[in-house]
Formats: C-alpha cells, structure tokens, sequence
C-alpha cells in the first residue's frame, strides 16, 4: 500500500485500546465524504489551445474518482479505459449523476450537443473509479482505494471532486494518500468544497499540500459565495487556484436527476466539484504539450500564468486558469521563458554642440 494505513470496524470502548499498540501511530475516524460548459471553457482559453496548438489532450489518461460515469453516454465513446467499482455496487454505472458530470467538464466530446458542451480535453482518455454511492456519499477507506489502483494502473491527472466536512489540517489518511499520489508523479486535483464563505472551510483532502486545490469562479470572473476558504487547519494557504464552477452544463447520465436538467443528455449544476474537472482537463493538456512535467510543474505553471482576480489569496489562490498561457508555457517547462529581446531603441541624434563662445 502507498500509505501505511488500513480501515477496520472496531466497537467504540476499544478505539483506546488499539490507539496504544506499539505498532499503531494513529487512528482518524473512516469519515464521510460527499460530491460536492458552453461558456466556462472558451473563458479560460480551452478553445485556443485546440484550434491554435492542435492539443485536445490525446494520450492523457484522466481518473474521475467519483460517483462512476454512464458508460453509455454518447461524449465518452470509445474512451472510457480501464473501470472498478470501490462502492459495492458491483459497477461503475453512475446512478448520481455527478461523475458523469464532472467527466464530461474535464474530457467529454460534445457528440450528443454536436459540439456544444465539449470538455476541456475532449480526447483525453477516461479511467473510473467509482468510490462514492450513488446517494452522493462514501468512505474515506474507499476513496484511498480509488486513489491507489487509479496511480498503479496508469492515471496521468486524478480528479477528485468530493470531500469531508470541517477545516482540515491536510494530514489525515486521505490526505496522505493524496500527497502520495504526487510524490507518485502524478497530478492530483481537487475540489475545495462548498461551505463558504467563510474562511477556514477547506477541507479533506482539498487540504493536502501537494494537491492543485480548486475553488470556484464565476463567468464575470468574481468568486462564488459557495466556494470553500482558506486557510487549512494549520495555516497554509488554499485554494491554490479557482476556475470556472457556476452553472456549469455537462453530461447528464441517464435516469439521473442531478442539477437543473437541459434536455436528454445534458444537466446544469454549480460546485467547486465543477470548477475542479476544469482543471484537470487543462492539466491533460498541458501534459499533452509536455509529457516531461512534474506535478509540481503543473502546479506551479497553472498557479505562474493565473489571471489574479485581485482577492485574498485564500479566497482566489493565485487566480482564475488560463488555459491557453498554461499550456503555451508548458513545453518550457517551470522555467520561465526567455524574454523576447527588446528592440534596441534608434539612438537620439547626437546634440548639436553649441558653437564655442
């Protein structure tokens, strides 16, 4: 296992008991964790980065670590990869809605809108890991276990929109296990949460430090009232980064009645849980344009080429994504890029000198 930790049923009256055995460091309590287009990704500059760099993220492979995905739906033919189901359903059909949701913002196709609500890497592939019910809810054992199969069965970007109530501290399990996924060399997105706006409401694993958190934006580039605060339990700053999260249509799956639906095949919904897929799209693409990068590189790309909303740094991170500055940036590398030289200025002409006297 990548985080020296296991999930056991254990009555209350022995928790004591197990906490003093020599070979326990800690004990945390498996805690709850829940869920938390045509307009959002033209916003930060996805449709540049595709018609100018010729980059829709190929070859990227994408885990939406959620509620599973209508293997069906027309925006993910043909790219669904490698599939497991942690939540005892016995497989990855969403019957909630928000994975599929949150799939098709980062790499859905737009095939059923002909074009219309088309992710931010729509030829990213897709890997599932269904960890949550389809009530919206799960364990934190169960998410850890998404995590780990999704980083040894070839995940490039993870993303998980879900998260516990309470500020966080960023060193719980889920947490961990998050950070070991980067150190892992994997890019690991987040959302925040929804318990704004006041501060302190990040929380697991939107707390982990190596994670790229995501809070919210709005299409006029405020931040929404929902959009969870910083800073973590211990004082770091989050979010990192926000992007586009408010009435966010994307995929609907079948039979599903999540958000506001539009037609068959499409539903509006708010969330950093939507803000966060936006990010990992742009982070596949990226990836796309330099196969090379860290996840620390990614990061700090996203968080270098920010537009700054000109907000408290635990409100906006570094700023809204732009897609296209990230990803014109990223075969560079996270050194900056050479400056274009100067013109050199035309020398004034020389004075006249003044006649001697």
């Amino acid at each position: 296992s990548m985080v020296p930790a296991t999930a056991v049923d254990v009555p209350p009256d022995r928790i004591d008991e197990i906490a003093e055995m020599e070979d326990v460091e800690q004990v945390w309590f498996d805690e709850y964790v829940h869920t938390m287009l045509d307009v959002s990704v033209p916003h930060i500059g996805a449709n540049q980065v595709w018609n100018q760099l010729g980059n829709r993220g190929e070859g990227v492979t994408i885990c939406v670590v959620d509620t599973g995905i209508d293997l069906n739906h027309p925006d993910f033919a043909g790219r669904i990869g490698l599939t497991k189901d942690f939540s005892g359903k016995g497989s990855v059909e969403d019957g909630h809605g928000h994975g599929t949701h949150v799939a098709s913002i980062a790499a859905g196709s737009g095939a059923a809108s002909n074009g219309k609500y088309v992710g931010v890497a729509p030829a990213a592939n897709i890997m599932v890991a269904k960890v949550l019910a389809d009530n919206g809810g799960g364990r934190m054992s169960d998410v850890m276990a998404g995590v780990e199969w999704a980083v040894q069965n070839g995940a490039d970007v993870l993303n998980l929109s879900l998260g516990s109530d309470g500020n966080s501290d960023g060193q719980d399990a889920l947490s961990t296990m998050c950070n070991a996924a980067v150190d892992a060399g994997k890019v690991v997105v987040v959302a925040a949460g929804n318990a704004g706006p006041g501060d302190h409401t990040v929380g697991s694993p939107g707390a982990a430090e190596k994670v790229i958190t995501v809070g919210a934006s709005t299409d006029s580039d405020g931040i929404a009232n929902f959009s969870s605060r910083g800073p973590t339990a211990d004082g770091r700053t989050k979010p990192d980064i926000v992007a586009p999260g408010h009435n966010i249509v994307a995929a609907r799956a079948n039979g599903t009645s999540m958000g506001r639906e539009v037609d068959e095949h499409y539903t509006s919904a708010s969330g950093t849980s939507m803000a966060t897929p936006h990010v990992a799209g742009l982070c596949a693409l990226m990836l796309k344009a330099n196969n090379g990068l860290l996840p620390a590189d990614v990061k700090g790309l996203l968080q270098d080429t920010a537009h700054d909303l000109g907000l408290d740094a635990n409100t906006q991170g570094r700023g809204r994504v732009d897609a296209f500055q990230a990803v014109q940036q990223a075969p560079g590398g996270p050194t900056e890029p050479e400056p274009t030289p100067e013109p050199e200025p035309t020398p004034e002409p020389e004075p006249t000198p003044e006649p001697e006297p």
